[in-house]
């Protein structure tokens, strides 16, 4: 994600965040972010590089970069995106489940059936994978190509 569209999607969801949440009616209303440094007279911000981004001609660049932090969007970043992460164990007991009580049983299977136990574990939320090929001693590969 760190590119240059990315960089300047991240600078209008910062200086528009105080909009969005109701602290502000405006973006340039803000006094809680840098916007003011970017289209007046920087004091603390290095802003030579996002301007940069919109012109090299500095008056330009405070015209577009002004334009780009008024526009609509649905920008969505810096977002916290809570990551649920299987352990293995509770792999483990959901082969067990299906009736599949060790990685070696599961190895020694005909490939249609070891296939279906796979696709069955690919669908579970927050199993790679990697974690997969782990548990079950079958190869990453093999596990991406079954369907």
């Amino acid at each position: 994600m760190e590119t240059i569209p990315y960089f300047i999607t991240v600078l209008r969801y910062i200086h528009q965040n105080p909009v969005k949440a109701g602290l502000a009616p405006h973006v340039l209303d803000c006094r809680w972010t840098s916007i003011h440094e970017y289209i007046t007279k920087p004091r603390f911000i290095d802003i030579d590089f996002g301007l940069e981004l919109f012109s090299p001609d500095r008056p330009k660049a405070i015209e577009l970069f002004t334009e780009y932090m008024h526009r609509s969007n649905d920008d969505k970043c810096l977002d916290d995106h809570i990551s649920i992460k299987l352990p293995d164990n509770e792999i483990r007991s959901y082969l067990a489940a299906l009736g599949v009580p060790n990685s070696s049983l599961l190895q020694q299977m005909e490939r249609n059936e070891r296939n279906e136990i796979l696709v069955q574990l690919k669908t579970l939320q927050g199993v790679s994978h990697r974690q997969i090929a782990r548990v079950t001693g079958i190869s990453k590969s093999v596990i991406t190509r079954a369907h």
